[in-house]
């Protein structure tokens, strides 16, 4: 039998590759509470931090229109969802790769205790949203210990 070198990225790559290819069709998933969702063509990529004062969202979206992107708050979930439109083709043009994606994206962040909903934030600008999730001022829950008897 012979000894194969174990490359746990190059299985983490081809996981990728099958939950990618698993997903990447437009069928509605099955519905599930109030609301059926649509499986994303892409996902862009965020940084998410965190002040004393508030948690930051930064999402890149590039060559997208700010008309195309939607934030909503929902039940203490954020959702950033649009789409990026793909350039339309010329039939003289001749493309030898095309690595970016194009279609309808969504992401999906459940909102940690003490963000004010209501003070929620955004700005979009160079391709980039920023997203303001400012921390509530009331005081912060406690860890109460209780004795057991």
């Amino acid at each position: 039998m012979p000894v194969m070198r174990w490359e746990p990225f190059r299985e983490l790559e081809d996981l990728r590759t099958q939950l990618n290819t698993l997903f990447s069709g437009k069928q509605p998933l099955p519905q599930s509470g109030r609301e059926t969702m649509t499986v994303a063509d892409w996902v862009p990529a965020v940084d998410i931090s965190e002040t004393s004062a508030e948690y930051l969202i930064k999402a890149e979206l590039p060559e997208i229109k700010k008309d195309d992107v939607k934030v909503t708050v929902q039940d203490g979930v954020l959702t950033i969802r649009g789409e990026r439109k793909r350039e339309s083709e010329e039939k003289t043009q001749k493309h030898h790769r095309m690595e970016r994606s194009y279609g309808v994206f969504m992401r999906r962040f459940t909102l940690p205790d003490g963000v004010d909903e209501e003070k929620l934030s955004a700005e979009f600008k160079d391709g980039m949203l920023w997203l303001h999730l400012p921390k509530s001022s009331q005081a912060p829950p406690r860890a109460v210990e209780v004795e057991i008897k």
